[in-house]
Order: structure tokens, then sequence, then C-alpha cells
């Protein structure tokens, strides 16, 4: 599977760091920030709705999300959608035994509760075209298998999500990088965001960022005025303007400076961009360390339940709960050709169960518990929600039954602390599973990772 187990990560050398707080991660409830974005040519019925971690999305008639399922390689090959194939590699098929692609287990192995297991198409249900159906932008169409035409968006095939209930819901994945898992994962599709074309935007799970053409950070400083730079010589040896080019124009939430030198700097929302000289690594927060500098966010998630905290780690910061425990999140992808997700109630638990507690409920339970929402309890962020679960099975509890424990949800999947975390910060239960957690296993909530190596960065 997907983890190296923890110890693997206990062996990578950190360094301490200064405290940020929650405004340096998470915007106030009430903030008129929003990503924009570029007009495209759309298909009837479909629409652009704003989300809170992804930006905006394009969704269907009834709000739902719209997916690609783009091809990846795997360890022993590859699967997912083939850029301008023509066809769905999602289909009505039920898959019954594991493919192999991912190394080190070989194909043949049945798969989990296969008497409910559900097609890819199930899960996915093709964003389906009209007869008539035009291509338009982007947009164009296919034939399915089954003689179903669907809508077809920049040579991928476009689905929906079953985990998607709510106009804005983006539970079935998320652009940030490996937030998913390692397998082929879902990826919400959106219109592309207005910035220049010097710089682009990096998703994160606390917001969209700005970086340059490199990746590098983009930041501005508490000590200009709007639209104006303050930015001396002295200034300048650390922090260096983010130049736009002569024949760039300002648009929306987009001005340009003129030095004296006469280069032209750009502005975002009135600040004036710059990039950080002593940055050694793409997409870091080490700029915001200096008193009076911030990075640049095209939007920002709200933040979490109130009761949670910040606490600095060996890994990095991290989500922690009231006491200081360390959050983590639970990743995993199955190895059949659809790669269906395991990581959520509705899917088998198995994956987890066989991680966490060789197989037993009781030694998972006791292992990675789950982080209780007390009654009455709630979250600014829709992004968390209370959850009731069976403790017996991982599954939904249902309606009025006596056991059910409420717990916190990430994007609808539980979220547990590690019995072997003591102290504040303490992140043990890091990368425990199977490919460094990503595949089938657990990861820390990471609110900051910039001290990492980039081999181990999230």
């Amino acid at each position: 599977m997907r983890w190296a187990i923890a110890l693997f990560a206990t062996s990578i050398c950190m360094v301490a760091h200064a405290d940020v707080g929650k405004a340096e991660y998470w915007q106030a409830p009430n903030s008129p920030d929003h990503e924009s974005y570029n007009h495209e040519p759309l298909p009837p019925a479909i629409q652009i709705v704003p989300t809170e971690l992804d930006g905006p999305v394009y969704a269907d008639a009834n709000g739902h999300t719209l997916y690609h399922w783009p091809l990846k390689n795997l360890r022993n090959g590859d699967t997912g959608d083939r850029k301008k194939s023509g066809t769905s590699a999602c289909t009505n098929e039920v898959y019954k035994e594991t493919s192999g692609l991912q190394s080190p287990y070989p194909p043949g192995y049945l798969l989990p509760e296969l008497d409910t297991r559900p097609s890819c198409d199930k899960l996915w249900p093709p964003l389906v075209a009209a007869d008539d159906a035009k291509p338009v932008g982007k947009w164009t169409v296919i034939t399915r298998k089954d003689g179903v035409k669907q809508w077809v968006y920049d040579d991928y095939p476009v689905y929906t999500s079953s985990l998607d209930k709510q106009k804005g819901d983006v539970l079935g994945g998320t652009k940030i990088e490996k937030a998913g898992g390692s397998g082929v994962v879902r990826t919400p599709i959106g219109p592309p965001p207005t910035v220049p074309p010097e710089l682009k935007v990096e998703a994160f799970g606390t917001g969209h960022m700005l970086v340059d053409h490199k990746g590098y950070s983009v930041y501005y400083s508490d000590a200009d005025s709007p639209g104006k730079t303050h930015c001396d010589a002295k200034c300048q040896t650390q922090w260096k303007p983010v130049v736009a080019s002569d024949t760039s124009n300002p648009q929306g939430e987009w001005s340009i400076i003129v030095l004296p030198s006469g280069i032209k700097q750009w502005a975002f929302r009135q600040h004036a961009l710059y990039t950080y000289i002593p940055d050694l690594h793409a997409r870091t927060l080490v700029g915001s360390d200096v008193p009076g500098w911030h990075n640049v966010y095209t939007q920002r998630a709200l933040p979490p339940p109130a009761q949670f905290t910040v606490q600095d780690s060996r890994i990095g910061q991290v989500l922690a709960d009231a006491h200081g425990k360390t959050i983590y999140v639970y990743n995993c992808t199955d190895d059949a050709l659809d790669q269906q997700a395991c990581d959520n109630p509705d899917s088998p638990q198995e994956y987890r169960l066989a991680v966490c507690g060789n197989g037993d409920a009781t030694v998972c339970r006791g292992l990675f518990p789950y982080v209780v929402a007390k009654p009455g309890e709630k979250s600014v962020s829709r992004l968390w929600s209370v959850m009731a679960i069976d403790p017996n099975t991982g599954h939904r509890a249902t309606a009025g039954q006596a056991d059910a424990i409420n717990v916190w949800a990430y994007r609808e999947r539980p979220v547990y602390t590690f019995a072997n975390d003591h102290r504040p910060g303490d992140a043990n239960g890091d990368a425990f599973g199977e490919f460094n957690g990503y595949r089938n296993g657990f990861k820390a909530f990471w609110l900051r990772d910039d001290f990492l190596d980039n081999a181990y960065r999230r």
C-alpha cells in the first residue's frame, strides 16, 4: 500500500519553528475575499460555484461539482482516463480483484465487500450530454460504450461524485497535491484563476497561495501603503519585487506600481508583491516569519472548530485538539482498476482496520481514537462537520443507534488522534501505514510543512 511506517518519518531531521497564529492560516468568516477567475464558454446548465477549499469549480445544473480522472502511472502500470482518447475508463464493470498496479501487492486478491461493491460509474456518474449537444470552447462530447453521450472538458471526460450532496460540496477529490492519497484520484475542475502570466496559484489545505512561475512564494508587507511600495534599497537585499512586463496592464484585483527605476511591479488587492530572496524551496511560508510580512492568498479556508489548536511539531505546524494532541486524517485508495476511495465511512473499513488494528476495531480505536465532538459543537467552516459513527464498524451509525459516537469529520472523513502522542506537538502517528501514510494510513493534519525536505512535503 501507500505509506511507510511512522518510524521512517521520525528519522527525518527537523528544525524548531516560531509559532504562527491562526490568523496566518485562515480567513475571517466575514471576509469578502474569493478567488477571481477567467470566464470561459460553457455548455447549457453548467455553472460556476464558489467553494471554500478548491476555489471556484464547475458544477452541473444541480450544483454538483464536476471532476476529471486523469491517467496516472503507478508502480506496475497506469489507469484513469487518457487525454484525447475519446473514451471513458470509468464504466459499469464491477471489479472483484486487485489490479496489481500498486506495488508490492500482486494482482488477483479478492476485494472486500464484493456483495455491495459499486461500479465506477455508480460512484462517478458521467456528466451526460444531450443527443444534440454541440461542442463549445474547451467542452466536447464523446459517446460511451453504453451509447450514452458524455461531456468532455479540456480533453478529459467529466463526472460528478456520489459523495457530493449539496451545492458547493467537493468531497470526491481536491486540487491539493496528495491530499487524496497516492492512487489515481479524481480532481475537481473549474475556470482558470485570474492571475498575471508571471504568477500562478497553488492549492493548500489552508487556501490558494500565490507563487511565481518557478513556484516560489509571493509576499506582501505591512510597511507598504495601498498601491505604493516603501521597500528601499536595504529592503530589496532580502525582498525582490514581482516584476510585470512592459506590456502588462491592470485588471480587476491586479494593479501595477511603477518604481523610480521605471520597473513595473505587480500589486494584488493594492498590496505590492515580492519574493523572499532567502527562500530555499518553493511553496514555503518562511518569509511570513519576518515581522510585518505575509504570504499572499487569492482565497483562504475558513477556520476549523473553535476548540482546535495549532501546535509546533517535528514535522511542521499541525492542527491539534483542545489538549494539544495532533489531529490525523486517514488516506486510502484501493488497488482495483477503478481506484475506488476507501477513506470515508461509506466505503469498506477493512483497509483501515488492517493498518491500525490488525483487523480488530477495538485495537484500532485504542491506537487511533476518533476526535469526539461535544454536544452542540459546530464549525463556521463547511469543511468540518459532526458525524455519527458506529464504533464497531467504522461506518455511519444508523438512526437512533445506542452506541453511536459523534465525531469530528473533515470533508466527511472522521479525524483521529494517536495514542502514542503524549505531549502537545507530538506527531508520532504521522506516516503510519503504507507508502508514508498516503495509500492506506494516517497523516498528521499539516498546516505548515516548509521545513521538510522536498521529498516528504505535501
